[in-house]
This record gives structure tokens, sequence and C-alpha cells, in this order.
């Protein structure tokens, strides 16, 4: 039996995109949001000796500003100056209000169980067990974690956080406490008629109860979440001028980045051959940051003069109307790829005289075609659902069927199934759940 073994030798020429780390790091540039972009460019400067930053202004607007511009006000001021957590304001609490016991011990030992919805996360018996204390110790101290700030808190779940509420609640309906302790599934469940039969009061007393458990918190502890994300950096401006919207960009948010020519010249005569390599390095360094954040200011410029002209009576028209646009057009428009587009709009903002908006909320699919031939967004489909909902008879309201009618007679052709997942994801209830009683 013979082997063979066969060798040969072909050459095959392949094309393959080599993503360099610059280009990485440009995509990433691209990425980032302003107050990033800014943190990035700091630390560029402290790694390299030959960028200097000027000096620069960041206007700092709350995300959901609605201020006019005659009105801005001074929001620097209204940064806390530190964010306090609910763990912390609970010990606070705790040392100041509890004397230095046993059961003080314990009570800090529930803190520590207290999830930031502000729930105890902690089986009593299990607590009882690790403490080596007694249940009705573990019991007392759950008490005194319950009349503690914010209302609500060291609850066990939502039934027990909304009586915690209600009892500390000099205005809360006198059946209130009740109805929540005794009929709670019930009242979620809408079976009014048994809560009145049981308590023999009327449909409307029970409608008032429903009415003020909707005014409590179902997360006591969530007020006191991080603040990140409150307050923007505007990346663009559009002003209305004559009638006719001008954008601009925030330049002066960002750090202006200069060469620092002067210590180049001076390093540069040294003959030391490790330290010519080190100036070339950061020189090209310096050019690659200043290349990529121009490249940055020129993209997201781009992408706001489409969203300005394609909506135009966002910015011109009270009632702020959206047309549908997808990333695509602007991508096609502006000859970029379509990811770019959506680097560019994410995490961005766009500053007006009637409040502070991302990007990306300019942009929406078409969900149908009136019968003039409009198209619609599916914002504005939302809208024109909401406001027949807000507008029905409460004794009545309307089922999806009827929703769905009604918009089509409005020259919106959508499915009753569209209709619900519409409204699910606005937080509406169904028709059975949003009768009224009074």
């Amino acid at each position: 039996m013979k082997f063979q073994q066969q060798f040969s030798q072909q050459q095959k020429q392949t094309q393959k995109l080599a993503m360099t780390q610059k280009l990485q790091q440009s995509i990433q540039v691209l990425q980032f949001s302003a107050d990033e972009l800014i943190a990035f460019i700091d630390d560029q400067a402290l790694e390299n000796p030959l960028i200097e930053l000027g000096e620069y202004d960041t206007p700092i607007i709350p995300a959901k500003s609605s201020q006019s511009s005659d009105q801005m006000m001074d929001y620097l001021s209204q940064i806390p100056d530190q964010q306090t957590s609910l763990f912390e304001y609970l010990i606070e609490q705790v040392h100041l209000n509890y004397r230095d016991t046993f059961l003080r011990t314990i009570v800090l030992f529930l803190v520590e169980s207290i999830d930031l919805n502000g729930f105890l996360t902690i089986d009593l018996a299990q607590a009882a067990q690790q403490m080596g204390a007694s249940p009705i110790q573990v019991l007392d101290a759950l008490t005194l974690i319950q009349q503690l700030d914010p209302a609500g808190v060291g609850a066990r779940d939502l039934r027990e956080c909304l009586m915690l509420q209600t009892e500390r609640d000099d205005y809360a309906p006198p059946l209130a406490y009740i109805i929540l302790e005794e009929y709670f599934d019930d009242l979620a469940g809408r079976k009014w008629e048994k809560i009145a039969k049981g308590l023999q009061i009327a449909l409307s007393d029970v409608q008032v109860v429903f009415d003020y458990i909707q005014t409590l918190t179902p997360t006591p502890g969530a007020a006191f979440g991080s603040s990140d994300g409150l307050y923007v950096v505007p990346d663009l401006s559009v002003r209305i001028e004559k009638g006719v919207p001008v954008l601009s960009s925030n330049k002066r948010a960002l750090p202006e980045v200069h060469f620092q020519q002067g210590y180049f010249d001076r390093l540069k005569q040294s003959g030391d051959q490790e330290v010519q390599r080190y100036l070339e390095n950061k020189a090209q360094e310096f050019e690659w940051l200043k290349k990529t954040l121009q490249q940055r200011g020129d993209t997201i410029y781009r992408v706001g003069e489409q969203i300005m002209t394609r909506q135009q009576a966002f910015f011109t028209d009270p009632a702020r109307p959206l047309k549908p646009m997808i990333l695509k057009e602007i991508a096609e428009a502006i000859g970029v790829h379509e990811s770019t587009v959506s680097r560019a709009v994410n995490g961005k903002y766009l500053e007006t005289n009637f409040g502070v908006f991302e990007l990306k909320m300019f942009f929406g699919q078409k969900v149908s075609t009136q019968e003039d031939g409009d198209d619609l967004t599916t914002k504005a489909v939302k809208q024109a659902l909401k406001a027949l909902i807000e507008e029905e008879n409460k004794q009545k309201p309307l089922s999806d069927q009827k929703l769905t009618d009604q918009l089509k007679s409005q020259g919106i052709d959508i499915s009753r199934r569209t209709v619900a997942k519409y409204r699910e994801a606005m937080g509406i209830q169904g028709s059975s759940k949003r009768k009224r009683f009074d």
C-alpha cells in the first residue's frame, strides 16, 4: 500500500477590513455623549503633554427642560452637592432617633437588607436566627424601621407598603386602610361590588379609595436613586429667526484642543532618539484627536441639519408634529452608514427655547396612511389614541375595538391588536379597569 502526500502552493487574494485601534476609538468618540466626551478629552490631555485644553463653558440643562429662553434658570444651583442614598438616609435616622441598644443593632442589621425600592428582602425568621434574637424582637425592630422616612419603607410587600403610607397620612379616606388590609386583591381586581357589599358602602366610596391609592408610591425608596441623567449637555441648538429654524453647534460646550508648540520645540532640540520617537507619537495622537473631534462635530451637525429640515414643523408649529423619518433616510442624505447616524443621535441633545430633546426622539417609523395621504408616526398615533381615552365617558369607557373604529374614522387605519399594544405601552389599562363609579 502506498501512501502519497501531496503539497501544493496557491496564491489567493482576499479583501479584509481590519479595524485598527484608532478606527475603533473614532467610532467610540462619535458614540460618546457630550459629558462622556469631555471626560475622554481630559484623559487624553493628562496622557499627552503636547495637548493643551482651552477654556469652555458647558451649559448644564435638565433633560426635560421646558423653560423658555427668557426664563432660563440657574441650573447649576439645582445640582445637589451630594446624592444621599436610601441606606445612608435610613442609617442617619436610626442613629438620630434610637438609643444604642440590642434592638437598634437589629434595626441596623435589617436596614442592610432593604433594597433600593425600600422593601425588606430578608425573612424575619432568618434574621432572628442570624442575630440570635427572638421573633418578637425582630418584629419590634421592623416596626421601628417602618416609622422612619420615607413612608412605606421597610414593607415586605406592596400591600403593606401602601398600608404604611395610608396609616401616616392624616388626609387618607377613612376606609382606605381597612380596604387595603381586608380587600386588597379585590380592589386590585376591581371586584368593587364585593367590597361595597362587605363594608356596606357605595361604589363611589370605593372609587374614592381607589383614586387615593393612585397617589401613593409603590416604590418609596426610588426617590433616592442616582441623579445621573437628570442633566445633559446639548450638542446643538435651534433658534427661530424670522419664522425659520436656524441650527448651530454648541462648540463652547467642549474644550478646545491646542498643540503645545513651545514645549514640542524645546524637546525637539534633544538629540535623544527615544525622546524623538516619543514626540512623534504624541504629535500623531494630537492630530488624530483633533481630526476625530472635528469629524464627530461635523457628523452630528449634518445629522442635525437633516432633522431640522425634515422636521421643520416641530420647531415652528406649537403642536410639535413629527413626520415619519428613519435612520436610513438620513444616512443616504449625508452619505454615511446607517450605524453612523445611530451613533450620532444616541445620547446627543438638541436645545430649543421650548425644551431639550434627544436627537433620536425625532425618528419614527410610518404607521399608517391617512385619507389625505399624510403619513403618521407611532408617536402621533399614540397621541390620538390617548386623546380618545381622555375624552371618553368614564362610566362607559371605550373598548379596544371601539377605539380602533374611532381612529379609523380619523383616517388612522390600524388593527385592534395594535391599539391594545400601544395602550399598554402607554400604561393605560383596558376598558373594564378604566371604568369609574363616581
